[in-house]
C-alpha cells in the first residue's frame, strides 16, 4: 500500500508541475519543435520537384531581391501574387550562393508554418480549456500538408494567415466592430496578395454572419444590423474595385492576374458536382474521419450551444461552404485531381471543432452520432482511389500516397477495402471511446498523421525520392550551380532548348544558377508558360537567329549534345550532355542531326550526324535500347565519305559507346555520318496494343560528342 501512494504521490507531483507551466511556454515549445523537425526533414529535399511553382516564386523572391520588382526571366510577372516573394526575397539577398539560399528558404518555411499553431491555439481556445487547446495547435502542426515546407510554395504563408484570418472572423461574429471589420478585409487583402484563392475568403465573411444567426434563431434585418460595418465596408469596397475596373477597362477577372484564365473559362455542373462530392469525400479522409464527424454532430446542435462556439462553428460553415466549392471547381476544369493542396486549410478547423465536442463531454445523441459517422466514413469509401492514386498525388493529394504505398505491397485490389475498414474503425471509435477517454480521439488523429508522415515523406512516391528523381532528371554533376561557378564574374549564360532532354535540364539549372537565363526554344516551349524565346537554326548554313533575322548574341551558351555551337566548351553534365560554352560570333549550330524522333532520343531506321567548320576528328554516341521492344540485340553500322567507320551491337538491356573517325567531305568543311539501326520495332505490334505508339523506333542516341585529332 506504500508503495501504491508513493507512486500516485509521484504522479500527482507531475501533473502539478505540468500545471505550473504556463500555456505560452507550452505553445511556444510547440512552435519551435515544430519549425526545427521540419527544418531538418527540409534538408532531404535535394531540389524543386512542384515545377514550375517553384521555379516561378523563387524567381520573383530573386527579383524582389535584385531588382525590387517583380520579374520572370528578367520580364514583368503576368500578375503573380507578391507577399511570398517579398517574404523569401531578403534570403536570396543574404545569400549569394543559391543552393545555401534554397536551404535557407525551406528552413523559413518551417519556421512560417509552424506559427500557425498560433492562430490555431486562440481559436480553440475561445471553446475549449488551455490544455484541449494546446492540443488543437499540436494537430495544427501535426497535418500531412506540412510537407510543403520543403518546397518554395505559397502554403508556407497563405496556411497560418489563413488561420489568423479564420481568427479574426471569430472574434467578429462574437462581438462585430468597426476595427475588427477592418482588420478582417485589410488580411483578407494580405491573404488575396498571398494566394489568389483566398478570392474566396470575400464570401465566407458575408456567409458566417448570416449562419451564426440561424444559430442564434437572429431576423435578417437584425443580423445585417449588428454587422453593418462589415456589410458596409465590403460593398464600398465592391464598388470602388467595380469603378476601377470600368475606368481602366478591365474585366473582373483581371484581377485575378496571371489566374485570370480561371474567370474566363465556362464550367460543366455536372463535372464541377462531381469534383465537389470527391473533395468533400478527401477532406473527411484527410481529417481521418473523426473530426468531421464532431463537427456534424455540433453544427446539428448549434441551437443549443454557447456564443462563442455559435460563432466558431459559423466561420467554419461559411470557410468549408465557400473554400471547397472554388477548389472543387478549379480541379474540374483545369487539372482533373483533388487538389487536397488548396484544401487542407480548413482541416485544423475541424481539429478545432473535435476538441470543443471533447470539452463538451462528447455529446453523442443516438441517431445524430450514428448518422455523422455514418456518412464520415462512407465519403471515405467514395473517393475512386484508381482515378486518383496517380502521379499528381505526390504533390497535391499527399493522404493518398500511404494508399499508393500500400497498393505496391498487396495490389490495387485491396486500396478501397482498406480504406472501408479504416473510415469504419474510426467512425466506431468516434461512437463507442468511452467519455472519460474522449481526448484519446484527437490523440488518434495525431498518432495516425504522424504515421502518414512516412510513406509522404520518404515512401517510393514520397517528397524526397520525388526531388531526388527531380534533379536526377535535371542536373547530374556534384555542384548543383555548376554554371555560376564555371562562368567569369558579371557573365551571364542563355539557355538553348532543343527538346531532346528532359525540361528539368532547364528548369533546374536556373533554379539553382543566378546566372542562366535567358531561355531559348527550336521547336516548342518548354512546359510552363514562362518567358522564353525561339529561335531559328538555318538548315544548310547553322546559323541561329531570332525570328526577325537579327543573330543571336550569347557570349555563352547551354545547350544538350544536339546542339553543338561554334565555340569552347567551358563546363560540361556528362550525365545529360548539357554543356556550357564560349561561343565564337557570329553564333552557328556546328551540329545538325537527322533521324531522331522531335523532342525525343528515340531514332528511325537511320540517323545522320553532320559537323560544321570540321577537322579530322572522332564522333561518338552514347546509345541505349529498350528490353520492352527488342529480345535480341541490334546492330548499329556507321558510315562516313561512303565507307563503313564503325559498328557496335547493342544488347536491350545494355548500352554501348560508337566512336569512329572523321574527315571533312573533300571539297569541304563538314564531316557527315550515317547510322544504320537494325532491326527495327513498331511498339503498338511488338506490345500487342498495350503501347499505342504506332512510330518505327530505332534506338536511344543520347549523346553525341565530337573530338577533333589536332
Amino acid at each position: 500500500m506504500a508503495g501504491s501512494s508513493t507512486a500516485s504521490d509521484a504522479i500527482e507531483r507531475g501533473r502539478a508541475l505540468l500545471h505550473s507551466i504556463p500555456w505560452w511556454a507550452w505553445l511556444s515549445a510547440v512552435v519551435v519543435g515544430s519549425a526545427t523537425l521540419r527544418a531538418v526533414l527540409a534538408r532531404g529535399i535535394v531540389a524543386p520537384f512542384i515545377l514550375v511553382d517553384e521555379l516561378i516564386w523563387s524567381e520573383l523572391g530573386r527579383s524582389f531581391a535584385e531588382a525590387g520588382k517583380p520579374l520572370l526571366r528578367d520580364q514583368a510577372s503576368p500578375g503573380y501574387s507578391p507577399v511570398y516573394p517579398l517574404v523569401i526575397g531578403p534570403v536570396y539577398a543574404l545569400f549569394e550562393v543559391l543552393p545555401t539560399a534554397y536551404a535557407a528558404v525551406k528552413t523559413l518555411n518551417a519556421v512560417l508554418m509552424s506559427l500557425a499553431a498560433i492562430p490555431a491555439f486562440f481559436l480553440a481556445r475561445r471553446v475549449a480549456r488551455d490544455a484541449l487547446a494546446l492540443l488543437a495547435a499540436l494537430l495544427a502542426v501535426a497535418i500531412p500538408s506540412l510537407a510543403y515546407t520543403g518546397t518554395v510554395m505559397t502554403e508556407n504563408v497563405f496556411y497560418p494567415l489563413f488561420l489568423a484570418w479564420a481568427l479574426v472572423l471569430v472574434l467578429l461574429l462574437e462581438w462585430p466592430t468597426v476595427a475588427r471589420s477592418v482588420i478582417l478585409l485589410v488580411l483578407l487583402g494580405v491573404a488575396f496578395e498571398t494566394r489568389v484563392q483566398a478570392v474566396a475568403l470575400a464570401p465566407a465573411a458575408l456567409l458566417a454572419p448570416l449562419v451564426l444567426a440561424i444559430f442564434e434563431r437572429r431576423s435578417l434585418r437584425a443580423t445585417v444590423t449588428r454587422f453593418r460595418w462589415l456589410y458596409g465596408l465590403s460593398a464600398a469596397l465592391g464598388v470602388a474595385a467595380l469603378v476601377g475596373l470600368l475606368a481602366t477597362g478591365r474585366t473582373p477577372s483581371d484581377l485575378l492576374g496571371a489566374y485570370s484564365p480561371v474567370g474566363d473559362r465556362s464550367y460543366d455542373a455536372g463535372r464541377a458536382l462531381r469534383y465537389l462530392w470527391w473533395h468533400v469525400a478527401e477532406l473527411s479522409l484527410y481529417v481521418l474521419v473523426i473530426p468531421l464527424a464532431a463537427t456534424i454532430v455540433l453544427v446539428a446542435r448549434a441551437r443549443r450551444l454557447d456564443l462563442r462556439l455559435q460563432a466558431f462553428l459559423a466561420a467554419t460553415v461559411a470557410l468549408i461552404v465557400c473554400v471547397v466549392p472554388v477548389v472543387a471547381v478549379f480541379a474540374s476544369e483545369f487539372s482533373d485531381r483533388i487538389e487536397e493542396r488548396n484544401l487542407f486549410y480548413v482541416a485544423p478547423l475541424l481539429c478545432i471543432a473535435l476538441v470543443a465536442w471533447v470539452e463538451r463531454d462528447g455529446p453523442r445523441p443516438r441517431a445524430l452520432a450514428a448518422s455523422a459517422a455514418a456518412v464520415s466514413a462512407l465519403l471515405v469509401v467514395a473517393i475512386p482511389f484508381g482515378r486518383f492514386i496517380t502521379t499528381s498525388a505526390m504533390t497535391d493529394t499527399l493522404m493518398l500516397l500511404p494508399f499508393w504505398s500500400f497498393q505496391d505491397r498487396v495490389g490495387h485490389g485491396w486500396v478501397l477495402p482498406a480504406a472501408a475498414l479504416l473510415a469504419i474503425g474510426l467512425a466506431g471509435a468516434f461512437l463507442f471511446v468511452p467519455r472519460r477517454y474522449l481526448v484519446a480521439l484527437p490523440l488518434l488523429v495525431l498518432v495516425l498523421w504522424i504515421l502518414a508522415l512516412r510513406p509522404i515523406w520518404w515512401g517510393t512516391h514520397g517528397f524526397e525520392r520525388s526531388a531526388r528523381g527531380a534533379l536526377f532528371q535535371g542536373i547530374r554533376v556534384a555542384d548543383r550551380d555548376w554554371v555560376d561557378r564555371a562562368l567569369p564574374p558579371g557573365a551571364h549564360a542563355g539557355f538553348l532548348w532543343t527538346g531532346r532532354t528532359d525540361r528539368l535540364t532547364v528548369n533546374e539549372n536556373e533554379f539553382f544558377n543566378r546566372q542562366v537565363g535567358p531561355v531559348y526554344y527550336v521547336i516548342d516551349p518548354t512546359p510552363g508558360g514562362l518567358p522564353e524565346t525561339r529561335v531559328r537554326i538555318d538548315p544548310r548554313t547553322g546559323r541561329v537567329t531570332l525570328d526577325d533575322g537579327t543573330p543571336l548574341l550569347e557570349r555563352y551558351l547551354l545547350a544538350d549534345s544536339s546542339f553543338e555551337p561554334d565555340g569552347t566548351p567551358v563546363a560540361r553534365d556528362k550525365g545529360w550532355g548539357v554543356t556550357l560554352w564560349r561561343v565564337n560570333e557570329p553564333l552557328i549550330s556546328a551540329t545538325r542531326i537527322d533521324g531522331l524522333y522531335p523532342n525525343d532520343s528515340w531514332s528511325g531506321r537511320k540517323v545522320t550526324y553532320l559537323r560544321r567548320r570540321c577537322s579530322p576528328g572522332r564522333v561518338s554516341v552514347s546509345l541505349s535500347s529498350d528490353p520492352s521492344l527488342f529480345v535480341e540485340p541490334q546492330t548499329i553500322v556507321a558510315r562516313s565519305n561512303g565507307r563503313v567507320v564503325g559498328r557496335v551491337r547493342l544488347r536491350p538491356e545494355g548500352r554501348a559507346v560508337l566512336s569512329v573517325p572523321v574527315e571533312p567531305v573533300p571539297g569541304t568543311n563538314e564531316c557527315r555520318v550515317a547510322y544504320t539501326v537494325t532491326p527495327t520495332a513498331v511498339p503498338a505490334e511488338v506490345t500487342g496494343g498495350q503501347n499505342p505508339d504506332p512510330r518505327e523506333l530505332g534506338a536511344h542516341f543520347n549523346l553525341f560528342a565530337y573530338r577533333p585529332t589536332t
